[in-house]
């Protein structure tokens, strides 16, 4: 199958030619200013307290709802926000906003919903 032809680097006046959006070295640059920016998992909020809520919350709930409506039995392993909470502390800990998730319907879903991978 053809590749897809190698583009210029996004990143201004870099002429490295890459078949993602920047080169290596101007990748690794906007990951490091990604996660600067976006700050610490303590501090927006998944400290020890969550850690200890999500286990509780994944021991009442073993089992993936978005599989669950497709007919499979999946076993959750996280705890999502229905609705993200964008540092809504009070959203945050409701756990009526809070659904349980494997891996693979949690990662669909929150790539669908932030769209930082595209």
């Amino acid at each position: 199958m053809p590749m897809k032809p190698r583009r210029p680097c996004s990143h201004p006046s870099c002429p490295e030619l890459t078949s993602d959006r920047y080169c290596d070295k101007h990748q690794k640059q906007v990951t490091q200013e990604y996660d600067r920016r976006r700050g610490s998992a303590a501090s927006r909020g998944y400290g020890s307290r969550w850690r200890k809520a999500s286990k509780r919350f994944l021991e009442e709930h073993p089992l993936c709802v978005a599989c669950e409506r497709e007919g499979k039995l999946t076993p959750s392993k996280i705890v999502d926000h229905i609705k993200p909470h964008k540092g809504d502390m009070m959203l945050f800990w409701d756990e009526s906003n809070w659904q349980a998730l494997c891996k693979r319907c949690h990662d669909i879903k929150t790539a669908r919903e932030d769209g930082r991978w595209g």
